[in-house]
């Protein structure tokens, strides 16, 4: 551990990881390294330095080392400083095979960015992303905590362009469909109420 921090969770968090510790046994409070990661990184504006690591290590009596493997394994951990709105867009195969590549271009030509690249005023960080787990509404992109789904190139520069003027783009699908419910709507179940009825009229 080292002597000197130059990180520290601020009374919020430091009462959240409180909360995360007591959820496991004595003894086991490593347990508790990702949630406590996840803290850092918000409180860090959106990734971990090696002092915040640090910090989380020393927190629950561990291996600086330990940590940092952790944090290099998920990607949902970023190793160095991201834009205000993190544009991750999947390109796994189900978005790949619904159009994946117009979602990157769209956000490229909306950005004016690459891929790994931030725009000059920190607002956007474009990256790649695996799958995200919306494959049902793909293509796909995640903002931050925020999934759009059944995305076109016209509908992901419309939300790029509600974040750049600081609105809050309404999440998820931006096609027809409601939440990941077929988008022509329903094609099975659909006399469900009537047999309910008729199974209360034998009764």
């Amino acid at each position: 551990m080292t002597d000197k921090i130059e990180f520290a969770f601020n009374a919020e968090n430091a009462r959240k990881a409180k909360e995360h510790i007591a959820k496991y046994p004595e003894g086991w409070q490593a347990s508790a390294v990702m949630p406590l990661l996840d803290l850092a990184q918000r409180q860090n504006e959106g990734w971990l330095s090696q002092p915040a690591m640090d910090y989380v290590a020393n927190m629950l009596d561990m291996p600086p080392i330990r940590v940092y493997e952790v944090a290099t394994f998920y990607t949902m951990y970023n190793l160095k400083p991201v834009g205000k709105h993190h544009v991750q867009v999947c390109t796994n195969l189900p978005c790949w095979l619904r159009g994946s590549d117009a979602i990157v271009g769209a956000c490229k030509k909306s950005l004016n960015i690459e891929m790994g690249e931030t725009t000059e005023d920190g607002q956007f960080t474009l990256s790649e992303a695996e799958c995200l787990g919306a494959c049902v509404n793909a293509p796909m992109i995640q903002i931050n905590d925020d999934y759009y789904e059944d995305l076109d190139s016209k509908a992901t520069e419309e939300v790029l362009e509600e974040l750049k003027a600081g609105r809050t783009p309404k999440a998820g699908s931006q096609g027809v469909r409601h939440t990941c419910e077929p988008a022509g709507g329903l094609t099975s179940l659909m006399h469900q109420a009537d047999l309910k009825t008729e199974k209360a009229g034998d009764t």
